[in-house]
């Protein structure tokens, strides 16, 4: 008799994910000593990492939990448009967390009506993870992290993961034939732009340009970290593609439902001139890690790309924003006109 365990994981590799591995919640315990690692290594990061602290206490909300249900699925098979490409990251242009109209997004409610309809009771969070999504995909045999962070299965780094809380008691553990990351290997740490992944499986999460282009990053004209985030708008991508145990995975060869219409405003020049109501409707949903009150955070991120790579025929831009409706928009492209001689 086939086992609810080796139902669910033969619906998820049936519905296209990659890996499916069950785990007992006491496998989980180790996550609490690594967030304390991480902060002791970097002390200032403790405010980041309190948020945190919900995922280590996640049995005081879900006390009936038993098992973990740990997935994972490639997003290296789609396109991404030119325009956007090394601008935004690839993770934040693909997420399916929310997105309703992508086939990943559709296959998660699939999987678990499907365990439901097996009288298993569930629980996740789809946007930020139910547990530590990493450390949970390691214990289920899903794949490795590597000396960037970022989680690895035989497609790359390239993967979300997902996590159902169940009511059941159930294991089933996957098994992966990764070779580790290559002796000697630093390509990732000499790459990040600001230096915040400053040691093998180390990072200062404020200092990293995903976090300061969404939720940090909020007064880059007196931050000196500001020059170093290059032509990077929302999120970055240079530690996964510089690194040896991504080569080739990248495939790219199939359309993400709406993204290249939605690509083209995501340039610097409609981002700069976007009306609010346009980035409430189309952007910040997609885009969620800033809030809908936020496009001016958008809009400094595009200025301070102006800056850094900044042109001629940036000028007009630039003036424009110095009339901005949002003050800090104002305040930087005035900064910007000075430095350049636009004034």
């Amino acid at each position: 008799m086939v086992s609810i365990a080796h139902k669910i994981k033969q619906k998820a590799l049936e519905l296209g994910y990659e890996k499916c591995g069950i785990i007992s919640v006491e496998k989980l315990g180790g996550y609490k000593e690594k967030l304390e690692e991480r902060i002791q290594k970097i002390p200032e990061s403790g405010g980041f990492y309190q948020g945190q602290q919900r995922l280590v206490k996640f049995q005081e909300e879900f006390p009936w939990a038993k098992s973990v249900v740990v997935l994972a699925v490639p997003y290296c098979g789609y396109h991404i448009p030119k325009v956007v490409r090394g601008h935004i990251a690839k993770k934040y242009l693909l997420d399916t967390r929310i997105d309703e109209n992508t086939k990943e997004y559709q296959n998660s409610t699939a999987l678990e009506k499907y365990m439901n309809e097996l009288g298993v009771k569930t629980a996740t969070n789809r946007k930020f993870g139910v547990v530590g999504l990493r450390w949970a995909a390691m214990q289920a045999g899903l794949g490795l992290v590597r000396r960037n962070n970022f989680f690895y299965t035989e497609s790359g780094s390239y993967v979300n993961i997902e996590a159902f809380l169940t009511d059941r008691d159930m294991e089933l553990i996957d098994t992966t034939e990764l070779p580790p990351c290559p002796q000697n290997c630093d390509r990732c740490i000499k790459a990040c732009p600001t230096a915040s992944l400053c040691e093998a499986y180390t990072m200062n999460p404020l200092k990293c340009v995903s976090f300061l282009t969404t939720f940090g990053g909020r007064d880059l004209t007196k931050d000196p970290l500001a020059a170093k985030l290059g032509d990077w708008i929302y999120g970055c991508d240079v530690c996964q593609d510089v690194c040896p145990m991504n080569h080739q995975k990248w495939i790219g060869n199939e359309e993400f439902p709406g993204l290249a219409e939605l690509s083209d405003t995501l340039t610097v020049e409609h981002i700069l001139r976007m009306d609010e109501q346009y980035y409430k409707e189309r952007i910040q949903p997609k885009f969620f890690y800033l809030a809908p009150d936020e496009l001016w955070k958008w809009q400094i991120n595009a200025l301070n790309y102006i800056d850094n790579v900044y042109e001629d025929k940036y000028r007009t831009l630039v003036l424009e924003a110095c009339s901005s409706a949002y003050p800090k928009v104002r305040d930087m492209a005035n900064t910007i006109s000075q430095k350049h001689g636009l004034l």
